[in-house]
């Protein structure tokens, strides 16, 4: 093992800054005395704030990134030598089992239920789309039984995977207190009647239904949602800036974390109104406990588990994410009900300084860490023992010079 344990994180999905890749887990472990390395899709090698990160070409579409991304992946990280292998996407998995096989230590990041999420992929045809989920749900139960360890986004991710991997643990995605809310935001009274979404836009997770419900407003009530994030599909801004809620509507585009934590400090709420679907029901989304970090109330989808949350931390409504009248009810209420609204900000903000922030999921990941590194660093230095022995030995017959000939 080397002297500061070497971490390497293999990613061909996300981008190089990923929230939950770099800000949480690889600064994270880079602080408490890691080597971290991350692989990633990039146009360049460069180091921030030490962790090492080493670009892949990106890939020009899908096919290219699940082929020629995952090799070039996967050939990288054999010249990184690393004591642990942490990967973050589905499409890896045969890349990791080959170097599982290598007898390396190897740590699949299951931020979602991927066989699930086919069901809803526009790209694949509905006849495939049941078929492809069971194989996948199968090849990755296979493939996780020979990991050294699991980490799971959410307890029913966790639920899943526990038969087949023990060593597996829950790190949720919970937001950084000081990044979402590093000052004081406006005071109340001085705030625009001003609604907040951050994150990934998509039918799915709600866009259309929140348009409609702006749509619905009294005119008299000058509300304007301020909406930041990626478009899913790219192609979906015609699609809904045609749609009559769109006039109260300032699109943002992507921003920075600084920026999100700038247009939080700035709203009166928040809305997260994930549509009725497997993969969102007993999901935990980022942007739910950022609303709560910045002070903020929250409108949210009326599931089970969302209720427990934001019923116990008294800090939103909850409304049937299909019904847009619902959304426009719950829009109404809070900004005309200020004192209210602010109180229910700032039990969220409680309750997420207390529960609901990464500080608490650090020390998962940490101990998790630790107790892998004691367990398979043996395995570790056999394997390269046993690569450094193989390599020594002389061919009979063969020269030192026709040795090095024969390896290069």
């Amino acid at each position: 093992m080397h002297q500061h344990p070497k971490v390497v994180h293999l990613t061909s999905v996300h981008k190089a800054f990923d929230v939950r890749v770099f800000h949480k887990e690889c600064k994270s472990l880079a602080r408490s005395g890691k080597h971290v390395v991350l692989v990633v899709p990039h146009e360049r090698d460069e180091i921030v704030d030490s962790i090492e990160v080493k670009g892949i070409q990106v890939s020009s579409g899908r096919l290219s990134r699940m082929t020629r991304s995952a090799w070039s992946l996967y050939k990288e990280a054999k010249r990184q030598n690393g004591d642990v292998y942490h990967f973050h996407d589905p499409e890896l998995i045969p890349i990791a089992l080959l170097l599982a096989a290598r007898g390396r230590t190897v740590v699949y990041d299951i931020h979602e239920d991927a066989p699930a999420d086919l069901l809803h992929k526009d790209y694949i045809p509905r006849s495939l789309r049941w078929p492809l989920m069971w194989f996948m749900q199968k090849l990755e139960n296979v493939a996780c039984s020979r990991f050294s360890g699991l980490i799971a986004a959410t307890p029913t991710i966790a639920e899943r995977f526990y038969p087949v991997n023990r060593n597996t643990v829950v790190v949720h995605n919970f937001p950084i207190l000081d990044e979402i809310a590093p000052t004081p935001g406006l005071p109340w009274c001085e705030r625009p009647p001003a609604i907040a979404y951050v994150g990934s836009i998509s039918v799915r997770r709600g866009i259309r239904k929140i348009l409609e419900g702006l749509a619905l407003l009294p005119s008299d009530l000058p509300a304007q949602m301020m909406l930041a994030g990626p478009l899913s599909p790219g192609g979906l801004l015609p699609e809904i800036e045609v749609l009559p809620g769109w006039a109260r509507v300032q699109y943002l585009g992507v921003l920075d974390r600084p920026g999100v934590a700038d247009l939080l400090s700035r709203a009166r709420l928040g809305v997260v109104v994930l549509q009725p679907e497997p993969n969102f029901v007993n999901a935990r989304p980022i942007k739910l406990f950022e609303y709560m970090a910045a002070g903020i109330p929250v409108i949210a989808s009326d599931f089970p588990l969302w209720r427990r949350i934001i019923d116990g931390a008294g800090c939103g409504l909850l409304v049937d994410p299909q019904d847009s009248g619902a959304i426009a009810r719950a829009i109404q209420y809070l900004l005309t009900h200020e004192a209210e609204a602010e109180a229910m900000g700032r039990r969220g903000r409680q309750a997420a300084c207390e529960l609901y922030n990464w500080s608490t999921e650090e020390h998962t990941l940490l101990q998790f860490y630790s107790k892998l590194l004691k367990t398979h660093a043996p395995e570790k230095k056999k394997e390269d023992e046993k690569v450094s022995s193989s390599s020594a030995v002389l061919k009979p017959g063969l020269s030192v010079s026709t040795r090095a000939k024969y390896q290069a």
